[in-house]
């Protein structure tokens, strides 16, 4: 199953932690990990002076999952569900974890509980390591 890296992993990739050696291994193993444009709009937001650089040949090794209706529909539709429970989900978590399951990849990320949606598999890389 090919993976989705939930931004938390990108920060940890450009500030050279643990994460590396994970992408690292996953790349050697042919794999290509997807981010999406949420994913994108995160990491160059918090872009430190001088790291436009890095970050970008970082994503360009990437391939990219489209964002269209049907994830949209998805979004929203978990969002509308958790706030029926009283659960609010951000707009931007539900869009990441709805890319991954439109390509059927599971979820890399460092805040596994930001991610309760029942049809999203999601693998815990501990932020910050």
């Amino acid at each position: 199953m090919p993976v989705l890296l939930d931004t938390t992993v990108l920060i940890d990739v450009l500030r050279g932690r643990s994460a590396v050696d994970r992408l690292l291994r996953l790349r050697s193993s042919g794999e290509v990990p997807f981010v999406c444009c949420i994913n994108v709009e995160e990491i160059w937001r918090g872009l430190r002076r001088g790291d436009e650089e890095d970050a970008g040949r970082l994503l360009q090794g990437l391939r990219l999952a489209e964002l269209g209706r049907p994830e949209g529909q998805r979004a929203g539709r978990w969002r509308r569900d958790a706030a029926a429970r009283g659960t609010t989900l951000s707009q931007a978590d539900c869009l990441i974890a709805a890319a991954a399951v439109g390509v059927g990849a599971r979820l890399v990320t460092g805040n596994p509980k930001h991610f309760p949606m029942e049809e999203l598999a999601v693998e815990h890389w501990p932020a910050g390591e």
